[in-house]
Order: structure tokens, then C-alpha cells, then sequence
């Protein structure tokens, strides 16, 4: 794939743009999108580049501001291996992938996949963590979030072995050590995602320092809504540079208040007011799962391997992926009827 014509001539155009959004930000940008929406094929990449340049036709949006800041702060290798790892080997090249193999396969298959990293015993299973990107990257996975509440160290040979994905590790503000910056620098398909907490600014700033994208997220609960309703979240946030604000919700979490928050993320993105970009992590990821494959498909796995289907809160746990692998677990998770496999 790294090598493919199609993506060596957008890879091109995107160097080129990076290039001259440092003179005309607002002119790059729209002939960037404008560009993209022109040669778009899928439903996918027509409809994200149809509401792109919807937005951007808003002459004071402050994510203009968002992309100069990004270009003069972020190195340029990080920018394009992750943007094009994320942008076309996932939600294009990947996405089309997706499509084929849910109707040879017979089952659903998610867009992205997110590791409980949670567990001391996680480095043990750390050959079988690699087997199952290797199995999704087959299926058209090639994104990949990594929820971790203890050292990181360990998995950036785990991200390094599979350069075509893009990886979210979700961590701590106390794991961005000098350490943990020599591991994520030559990792350019890489981005940091960290935990607002006190310390979160001192993180920021080592990784803004070492040009590094990043962005942050906030585990919230029924008494954190008024805090991210009435907007105080995102004008603090944003005061730290970060690419997205996410927003997860903490075990327990109402499923009405989670809809209320990921309505507040669609509004607060549709307003453009604030340098950073919310994103409910379970309601977001689901809606981008419809779009790209129709029936919705949101996979968690926990520390011990167990699939919960965060799409259907009310189901039972599947499997053990340590024992059953990926692919197999997503059959028995996510098969599609018959009606819709004959399609």
C-alpha cells in the first residue's frame, strides 16, 4: 500500500499544500477540499468533503486557525504519514476494503478498534495484540486506539511493527517523560491523546515543544455536563493547542447522557468558535461506522480480551481474543443477515 500510484500522487498534492498553507491557509485549505470533493468516488469521502467545504465557507471559523497553528508547530513528516494513514489508508483505501470483505465475509466489520491497555498482564499478550492488527489491517482496519492507565513504554514496538495504521494512545499527562518522547518521535503514524488531568498542560507543552501532534481527552459523567454544555471545556482546552478534544464517557456512564453530550460535540464542530475539534469517542466513532459500511459496528476490547459491542450496550461480552483472534470474534459478534449479505 505505501508504494500505491494513488497514494503517492495525493500524498504529493498534500506536500504541496502543506507548502502553501504557511502563505494562504484559507486559499490551501478550500483548494485542498475543493480538490478532494472533485475526485471523490465513495459515499464516504463525498460526504466529509461536501460538509468540509460547507464549513470552511465560514470566513471567521476558528478551525483556520486550528489547521496555521497545526502546519507552523507540527513537523511535516508527522503531519502527512499520519494524516494519509488515517485519511486514505483507513477512511478511503481501508473503507472500500471494509465494504468487499463484509459482503464476501458475512459479518461487520468496524472501522476502528479500541485496546483496554488497562491490565499489568497486557505485555504478555502483547504477539497476540500483534496478530489481531495484522488481522484487521487484512480486513481494512488501519486505525486503532489504545486506551492505557499505566506505562506506555511497552506497546511503541507494537505500533512500530505496523506502519501503515494510524494509532490514538490514549495516556496520562505523567507518562509524557523525555522516554516516552525518544519512543513516539520516529513514530509519525503516532498521535498522543491526553488525559485532562492536572499536568495535562505541562504534557502538551513537551509535545507541542517536540513538533508532535496530540490531543486530549476528558472522561466525563452525568455531573461534568454543564461543564461541557455551556462550552467552558472547549475554551479550556483549547488554550492547549490540541488537534481534538475527545470526549469519553467514564464506566456507568447513562446512555441518554452520552446522546446529550455527542449533540453538544456535532453543535459546538457545526459553530466552528473554538481551535480545537470535539469528539464523543463512542457516538462519533459509531456514526463514522454507519457512513462508511451502513450498519453501525463499535468495537471495544477490555484488558482481558473480552469484545463488548458499544453499538449494543445491553449485550453480553464475546470471547477471548487472546485465545480467538480477531476476525473470529467480529463473526460471532457483528454476522450480517442473510437479506443484506446477498446485496
Amino acid at each position: 500500500m505505501e508504494n500505491s500510484m494513488s497514494r503517492i500522487l495525493i500524498e504529493t498534492t498534500v506536500r504541496q499544500t502543506l507548502k502553501g498553507l504557511k502563505e494562504d491557509p484559507k486559499r490551501s485549505v478550500r483548494n485542498l477540499v475543493d480538490m478532494a470533493l472533485h475526485f471523490s468516488e465513495g459515499r464516504f469521502q463525498s460526504r466529509f468533503f461536501q460538509t468540509a467545504r460547507t464549513m470552511l465557507e465560514h470566513e471567521k471559523s476558528a478551525y483556520y486557525a486550528l489547521i496555521e497553528d497545526a502546519v507552523s508547530h507540527i513537523e511535516t513528516e508527522h503531519l502527512v504519514k499520519f494524516g494519509m494513514n488515517l485519511g486514505y489508508n483507513s477512511c478511503t483505501w481501508g473503507a472500500q476494503r471494509i465494504r468487499k470483505n463484509e459482503k464476501d465475509l458475512g459479518f461487520n466489520i468496524p472501522w476502528t478498534v479500541l485496546f483496554l491497555m488497562d491490565t499489568p498482564q497486557y505485555s504478555a499478550h502483547l504477539p497476540q495484540y500483534d496478530l489481531a492488527i495484522q488481522e484487521g489491517e487484512q480486513l481494512g482496519i488501519y486505525s486503532w486506539i489504545l486506551l492505557s492507565h499505566s506505562d506506555p513504554l511497552e506497546l511503541f514496538p507494537l505500533i512500530g511493527r505496523h506502519p501503515d495504521s494510524a494509532f490514538f494512545l490514549f495516556c496520562r499527562p505523567e507518562d509524557i517523560t523525555p522516554a516516552i518522547l525518544d519512543e513516539i518521535i520516529p513514530l509519525n503514524h503516532l498521535m498522543p491523546v491526553v488525559r485532562w488531568d492536572d499536568g495535562t498542560d505541562e504534557a502538551c507543552m513537551k509535545l507541542r515543544n517536540a513538533q508532535l501532534p496530540y490531543s486530549v481527552y476528558y472522561p466525563y459523567s452525568q455531573k461534568d455536563l454543564p461543564f461541557i454544555l455551556n462550552g467552558d471545556l472547549f475554551r479550556e482546552t483549547q488554550q492547549l493547542h490540541p488537534l481534538f478534544t475527545a470526549l469519553a464517557a467514564k464506566p456507568g456512564c447513562p446512555v441518554n447522557i452520552q446522546h446529550l453530550v455527542h449533540q453538544t460535540a456535532i453543535q459546538v464542530r457545526k459553530g466552528q468558535s473554538y481551535q480545537t475539534v470535539p469528539w464523543e469517542l463512542s457516538c462519533d466513532t459509531q456514526n463514522l461506522d454507519e457512513i462508511i459500511s451502513d450498519d453501525p459496528c463499535c468495537v471495544f476490547f477490555d484488558g482481558k480480551g473480552q469484545l463488548f459491542a458499544l453499538d449494543h450496550p445491553d449485550r453480553a461480552p464475546f470471547g477471548d481474543l487472546f485465545q480467538e483472534g480477531l476476525i473470529a470474534l467480529l463473526r460471532q459478534a457483528y454476522p450480517k443477515s442473510a437479506q443484506a449479505s446477498s446485496q
